[in-house]
């Protein structure tokens, strides 16, 4: 870069060449105009360059550059006009602006504005030109208002003694120009000696200005100023080859009296001259603006606010003694601070409006300019000044500060006494904090941005009185943070998933917010699965079990089947006139259920219908009024992330721009979902061992996180107990360790076994659920287009679909056969039937004659929740598709049914002797009711649940388990199974499902509420997977899987009827039935199932995919899943394979800092740096948990950090991290569950950290563990630089400059002894 031509500088540099709108060109003068805000300097601006003028910026600011250019007797001048600023002490980057420019050279002449009426103020700026070398003018302008006011300046007295032309105008009278022109001219001309300022007193300066003034002897600056020639008046500190604490380390003497005015007082800059202050006499202190006054500055002067905030904070460190606070001794330096100043300091504050300089008085020393009493001012610390010249005047010059300061000191009407405040500040930095203070001092630096943009619109409303209803009243204190949450998010973003985890209460949460939204007049839908319907019913009708009834809700209710239906009545809602669109909440019970998104399917007639998912966006959502929508969940993503962006687009309509706008988020939430679901994919490929939830979060980027902390609150069982008082709920009952049973099929010794019914199984084609396969090629064309299919132009999908059935039915089979070997013979004699009478219907078939098969129509086959192993609709779907047996290869397709029909028919004899005195199975089941009831586990508690996925299973059971309880033990026994009534030995008139529940478990269904509910208890319960979901069973404590559904999600739900919060039952049992086969064969039989079916589709389709890896990983992923529900009972979060939301979330520490604020607004003045100690525990091991704020954007480049500028670490005192920055949630969780509540300090550990550290003076061990803290912040980011490299990602390489702790700043930290 070549020279700048106007200095030796060797660069461009920042006010010359480029950075000037108008080249400087030699011959044309440059007149700066310098002077205070509102000193008329843009008005003379404007007047004299008119349209002749360019506004930019000034390098690296965001302040104004104004030149322009004017003519005056035929001559070209050009006119700077610098920032208003009031002095030139290099504080506010308008005051850097024009001190760097004047010093530059920039400028053949200055005029200096001056406001005449007021030049008490107006003269403050010309006290900190000492050492300019410039020529200037001085304009008083406003002459006419002065005059106004009895102002009569002696403008000839006042030339005389600054040595400069002074000019009186008005800047608004055109014809006042004409003098301020030819005094410009006559400057230029003349070549005016260049002046500059000293300072001294003469008594009569003012006087003599001011003659005839009747503010003569009231005003009284005493400021005038010399020309130069004065010798030895002054001398330079450099702040770098000279400090000003070098100078004052020599000046300041035992005794001596000090006068600090200044912006701000630094602990800092005290421990540096230490050891010469604690011998002086006393120092006045007065701080330059408004600072530790009592007033509180209104809420619509914020901005005024933060820089007296910022003021205050810095008597514990500005933001250029980082390095300092990081050496953690600010507790002992404050402490020492704090004892001087009681005993020498006073300190005092500014309290008007008037701008005052800043200088330092050492006995009969001056030093001037000077910002602030900091480390910076002092010269031990770089700062951010270009340079940081001081001037150091020796009497008689410095006399006049002196005076000045003492006249200041005693004028009651500007300055205020605020040294207890003082105090008071600096005590804080030592005294014992409690862990409860430094959770939320935490909170509030992480997300005090929430709080200034957080709107009272997306805030529950108080006022409505929604925390006075019935059922806020009776909300555990997790629900509530729910609540509040949920409202938020739906303000916000219109919709919210609350996905907490089973046995959690989030009907009573959701029923809360409903209550919130009624009390505002809001329209409420809820829609459920029909099974769970009797449940919020209660809620909303005037039942004498209604716990809530006082609330008087009033919501409609209606079932997920209903969106399909067009008319007809549900749940006394006539749906032909229901008007759907006018709902202004809907909260979809086991959201989970629309998770396949919206797809359109063909009826036999070609026309488009829509999906159930569809349907509620079309009618529901995007129709009618805005709608909001929650949805409860507690397995809201299955396998794919696609699961979950489904339900979310309900929230924003399936238009992503509605919610694009509102996230934080970098990217669209598509491009979101798509890169999350390739991390995943990556991640499942792994090998099992390193396939962690841990590493899948480290996988996900910052956007993904953000989009689930939006709009959804998902909290696990041991988040509750780990981070929330449970006193007031009551706990969970202890899981007993499961116990596994592996009986054999039978006792019959010459019986088949499972490994040969397999076999036997892998023999069958099931063709029969495959006819499409068997159409001649020349007719497919037909078929093509008569079910639509070549709207998707994918070939012939009817035929796809068939083969997916297939693959169900065949897999069905070997469930059957696990879950009870009459449900398996059963099934085997249904498909028999149906592959029998398809053979007979072939025989009569003539070919001369159309013969129709009337075949299954599977067209809504993405309607069937797959995971429902009870659905016998797979074996015999509606006959509506129709194929002529002329335009088939039938006779291939019948050899292929007889074979099929031959294995059936050997396999239903092989297992028909089989009956339930030979079934291993069900006699081992007995022993096991028969060892509940004689030992109960928890004292006369004789209830059991026996589940198992088929209905089929459920009716054996039923027949057989009821009589023999009911003949060994006189006990009373009842099924359910969701397709009819229940079923009950109990003398029951009704067996609907309520009042067999209610019977079941009559606490927790609150039965004595209820005069007509019998009072007959059942104590065995036969039930499908139909109440596997929204009961609360907890009167049972002992749970029985009869056979294993094969998703381990519904074992956990299952269990969740009877494992939930509040329970009386001390302990729970789980028992679970395995097929006596080892689980590495019982997963292999069904990957052979599965491989199988693959083969027969390649044959008849030529796909020659056998299992594709995923399925493969899948297989292995259940085998892992499955061997460790045989050892323990684990929750659905804690399920390596499946994808969890439960620890992601952070709005609840918001709204904990929400409501943390409202008490305590006082928080926001908190010193960084601060410390809490707090005892040890198995999970929180001795170390220390930092909190740091980032100051460059060097380390969060490809935006892993959520918390980004934050970064908290926990390091244990071996210095290896316990939790690294990239688990925020993880580690706020920690903090919380170490701090919350703890509101006083802990005196058996805060004792033994201070003695460690000497009262905080030796703290080296923890600033290494600080440093070792920031290492690995540095060290996580490279090793995710290069993971992220591997896995497919882009990352840039290019040099990141960490320096370590200077990069950092400490907010605060917790000890953990």
């Amino acid at each position: 870069m070549s020279n700048c031509e106007n200095c030796s500088s060797n660069q461009n540099c920042k006010y010359h060449g480029s950075s000037q709108l108008y080249k400087k060109d030699g011959n044309t003068p440059v007149i700066t105009l310098l002077g205070q805000p509102n000193s008329g300097k843009s008005t003379i601006f404007n007047m004299t360059t008119g349209s002749h003028q360019h506004v930019g910026n000034w390098p690296g600011k965001t302040v104004d550059q104004k030149e322009g250019e004017c003519k005056w007797n035929g001559k070209r001048l050009i006119i700077a006009d610098l920032p208003g600023s009031y002095s030139l002490s290099a504080g506010s980057d308008e005051e850097v602006i024009t001190w760097d420019y004047i010093s530059a050279g920039n400028a053949d002449l200055v005029v200096v504005m001056a406001d005449a009426s007021q030049l008490k103020r107006s003269l403050y700026m010309l006290a900190d030109f000492v050492g300019m070398k410039v020529p200037a003018i001085l304009v008083l302008n406003m002459i006419d208002v002065a005059k106004g006011q009895g102002i009569v300046i002696d403008t000839a007295a006042l030339s005389e003694k600054l040595g400069v032309p002074v000019v009186t105008m008005s800047a608004i009278r055109k014809k006042d120009y004409r003098v301020l022109y030819e005094s410009i001219e006559t400057s230029l001309t003349q070549k005016l000696k260049q002046v500059f300022f000293h300072c001294e007193i003469i008594p009569s300066f003012y006087p003599i200005i001011l003659k005839k003034s009747r503010l003569c002897g009231i005003i009284n600056i005493k400021v005038v100023f010399l020309n130069i020639g004065e010798k030895n008046a002054m001398n330079i500190i450099n702040n770098i080859t000279n400090t000003l604490k070098d100078d004052l380390s020599v000046e300041i003497k035992k005794g001596s009296k000090i006068s600090i005015a200044a912006a701000c007082f630094s602990i800092y800059a005290f421990q540096e001259l230490k050891k010469q202050l604690t011998s002086i006499d006393e120092l006045r202190f007065i701080f330059t603006s408004p600072t530790f006054t009592n007033e509180k500055a209104k809420k619509e002067k914020r901005e005024f606010y933060i820089p007296r905030l910022n003021r205050e904070r810095s008597l514990y460190g500005t933001e250029f003694e980082i390095k300092l606070r990081n050496e953690l001794t600010q507790r002992a330096i404050a402490k020492e601070c704090a004892d001087w100043i009681k005993k020498k300091v006073t300190f005092k504050s500014n309290i008007t409006n008037d701008n005052m300089a800043g200088f330092i008085n050492v006995d009969d020393t001056t030093y001037m300019p000077v910002n602030g009493f900091t480390t910076v001012d002092l010269g031990c610390e770089r700062g951010n000044n270009a340079y940081l010249m001081i001037n150091k005047f020796e009497t008689p010059f410095s006399s006049s500060y002196i005076d000045l300061f003492d006249e200041l000191w005693n004028d009651k009407t500007r300055l205020q006494d605020v040294t207890d405040e003082v105090i008071d500040n600096i005590t804080t930095a030592y005294t014992e904090n409690s862990p409860d203070f430094i959770y939320f001092v935490t909170l509030y630096n992480i997300f005090n941005e929430f709080l200034e943009d957080i709107s009272e619109d997306v805030l529950p409303n108080e006022a409505t009185g929604f925390k006075e209803s019935k059922i806020w009243g009776m909300l555990y204190n997790f629900q509530k943070d729910a609540v509040l949450a949920i409202i938020n998010k739906l303000e916000k973003y219109n919709g919210c998933i609350l996905a907490d985890s089973v046995g959690l209460g989030k009907t009573f949460t959701a029923l809360a917010v409903i209550k919130y939204y009624e009390s505002r007049n809001k329209t409420i839908l809820v829609l459920c699965p029909k099974k769970l319907a009797n449940n919020w019913n209660t809620y909303k009708d005037n039942y004498v079990n209604n716990p809530i009834a006082s609330d008087r809700l009033n919501y409609d209710v209606l079932y997920h089947t209903d969106l399909s239906r067009t008319s007809g009545e549900s749940n006394g809602i006539d749906l032909g006139r229901l008007n759907w669109g006018n709902y202004d909440l809907v909260v979809i019970d086991e959201s989970h259920n629309f998770r396949n998104g919206g797809k359109i399917v063909d009826d036999d007639d070609g026309d488009s219908k829509l999906n159930r998912y569809a349907i509620l966006m079309k009618k529901v959502i995007q129709s009618g009024v805005r709608t909001k929508v929650l949805m409860l969940s507690a397995t809201p993503v299955n396998n794919k992330f696609l699961d979950l962006k489904n339900q979310l687009a309900l929230a924003y309509e399936g238009h992503t721009d509605y919610i694009d706008e509102k996230l934080n988020t970098k990217r669209s939430i598509d491009d979101i979902f798509k890169n999350a679901q390739k991390a995943f994919n990556i991640w499942s490929k792994w090998d099992p061992s390193e396939r962690t939830t841990e590493s899948l979060l480290k996988m996900l980027d910052f956007d993904f996180f953000e989009v689930l902390d939006s709009v959804t609150i998902a909290r696990s069982r041991k988040h509750i107990q780990k981070f929330y008082d449970t006193s007031a709920i009551g706990t969970f009952p202890q899981r007993l360790k499961p116990i596994s049973l592996q009986p054999n099929l039978t006792d019959i010794k010459s019986a088949i076994n499972y490994n040969e019914i397999f076999d036997q199984l892998m023999q069958l084609s099931l063709t029969i659920y495959t006819p499409s396969h068997y159409i001649q090629p020349s007719k497919m064309s037909k078929y093509s287009e008569l079910y639509g299919d070549n709207k998707v132009n994918v070939g012939f999908t009817q035929a796809n679909r068939e083969q997916g059935i297939r693959r169900l039915t065949a897999i069905n089979l070997m469930k059957r056969m696990e879950s009870s070997v009459y449900s398996f013979n059963l099934t085997l004699k249904r498909i028999k039937e149906l592959i029998t009478n398809t053979i007979s219907t072939i025989n009569k078939f003539n070919k001369h004659t159309s013969s129709v098969l009337n075949m299954t129509d599977i067209s809504c086959v993405d309607d069937f929740d797959l995971e429902d192993q009870n659905n016998d609709e797979l074996f015999s779907f509606g006959r509506k598709v129709k194929i002529d047996l002329a335009d088939m290869e039938w006779l291939e397709w019948k050899e292929s049914l007889e074979k099929d029909a031959e294995i059936l028919d050997l396999l239903t004899y092989m297992v028909g002797d089989i009956t339930a005195e030979h079934d291993s199975k069900l006699q081992e089941l007995y022993k096991v009711i028969d060892k509940k009831i004689t030992n109960p586990i928890n004292e006369g508690n004789r209830k059991i649940i026996i589940f198992t996925a088929f209905a089929d299973t459920a009716d054996y059971l039923y027949e057989h388990v009821s009589n023999y309880v009911k003949e060994k033990f006189g006990l009373n026994t009842a099924i359910i199974t969701g397709t009819v009534d229940g079923r009950t030995t109990a003398d029951l008139k009704k067996t609907d499902l309520n009042t067999v529940l209610t019977c079941f478990s009559p606490v927790s269904k609150d039965r004595d509420l209820f005069e007509n509910m019998p009072k007959t208890d059942i104590d065995i319960l036969i039930a499908t997977d139909c109440i596997s979901e929204g009961q609360n069973l907890q009167d049972c404590d002992y749970l029985v899987n009869y056979d294993i559904h094969w998703n381990p999600v519904r074992i956990i739900q299952r269990f969740g009827r009877i494992d939930r919060i509040g329970s009386k039952n001390k302990v729970i049992q789980l028992v679970n039935f395995w097929p006596n086969v080892t689980l590495d064969e019982y997963i292999n039989l069904k990957s052979k199932v599965e491989t199988r079916m693959k083969i027969v589709d390649m044959t008849a389709t030529g796909d020659d995919n056998i299992l594709s890896e995923e399925e493969k990983t899948d297989l292995e992923y259940r085998k892992a899943q499955l061997k460790k529900f045989q050892e323990e009972v684990v929750d659905i979060e804690d399920m390596s394979s499946g994808i969890s939301i439960m620890d992601l979330g952070l709005n609840e520490f918001r709204l904990d800092l929400l409501e943390y604020v409202k008490r305590h607004p006082e928080i926001e003045k908190a010193p960084f740096g601060l410390d809490s100690v707090v005892p040890a525990s198995e999970d929180a091991p001795p170390g220390v948990i930092f909190v740091l704020k980032n100051r460059s954007d060097s380390v969060n480049i490809d935006n892993q950090n959520r918390l980004h500028p934050f970064y908290m670490v926990y390091i244990a005192d071996d210095g290896n991290v316990v939790c690294d920055h990239l688990s925020p949630k993880a580690m706020l969780d920690k903090m919380r569950f170490l701090c919350k509540g703890k509101s006083e300090p802990i005196p058996q550990v805060y004792k033994k950290f201070n003695k460690e550290t000497k009262d905080g003076k030796d703290m080296s061990k923890f600033s290494d563990l600080l440093g070792k803290a920031i290492a690995s912040i540095i060290e996580v980011k490279e090793e995710s630089d290069i993971d992220s490299f591997l896995g497919g990602g882009q990352i840039s390489f290019l040099s990141n400059d960490i320096k370590g702790l200077d990069d950092f700043e400490l907010i605060c930290f917790l000890v953990i002894r």
